[in-house]
């Protein structure tokens, strides 16, 4: 039986993984999640409302980290800037925990209602950091976009960094974030239109 809080969440987190990946997580009950854990069901729900929640259970420290960092950064920098500081910071957070973050994106991709559930959370972490630019003085349009973008650069480091671990998702992070300059620097060919009539 597990002794603390932190231990039993810990168990239940694995155990949950481990299910879902072996039976997938629509075939998976929050009873045998309990058991894989060796804890009662009553324990899962002290520390989670339901089963989606087990894999979403860092949102709030992620989104407390993000949102610390935009607000702490230098105050001369951009707001790309301002967000490249602040998800290297908070990402450490997945770094410290890749155990669970790598089979978690994997069977959220693999689950529509988990899919779904990710985007809100998303949603809300975007909104958040927008907030955060807001307060450093961003007008409203560019702290929404600058939000927006800067989470999808965030997304597309996490992902590379589960492809590739052999560079650090900080590595990844500056990757995407110097792509997101060079497509907003780079000169889009000439198009051609056809002749009106």
């Amino acid at each position: 039986m597990p002794r603390s809080g932190a231990e039993a969440r810990r168990r239940l987190q694995q155990a949950a993984l481990e299910l879902y990946g072996e039976r997938g997580f629509d075939r998976t009950t929050t009873a045998e999640i309990a058991a894989r854990a060796g804890v009662n069901e009553r324990t899962f729900f002290r520390h989670f409302p339901d089963k989606r929640e087990v894999l979403f259970h860092g949102e709030a420290e992620l989104r407390a980290a993000l949102t610390r960092e935009v607000a702490d950064a230098p105050a001369d920098l951009r707001p790309l800037d301002v967000l490249l500081c602040a998800f290297r910071k908070a990402g450490r957070i997945l770094e410290d925990n890749r155990r669970f973050s790598e089979p978690r994106l994997k069977i959220i991709a693999a689950t529509p209602a988990l899919r779904e559930r990710d985007l809100a959370k998303a949603a809300s972490l975007t909104e958040a950091v927008a907030e955060a630019l807001r307060q450093r003085g961003v007008p409203d349009r560019l702290a929404g976009l600058a939000a927006h973008t800067g989470w999808a650069a965030f997304h597309q480091a996490a992902q590379a960094w589960i492809d590739d671990p052999s560079q650090s998702l900080g590595a990844h992070l500056v990757r995407a974030f110097d792509d997101l300059r060079a497509l907003s620097a780079a000169v889009p060919p000439p198009q051609t239109r056809p002749e009106s009539r």
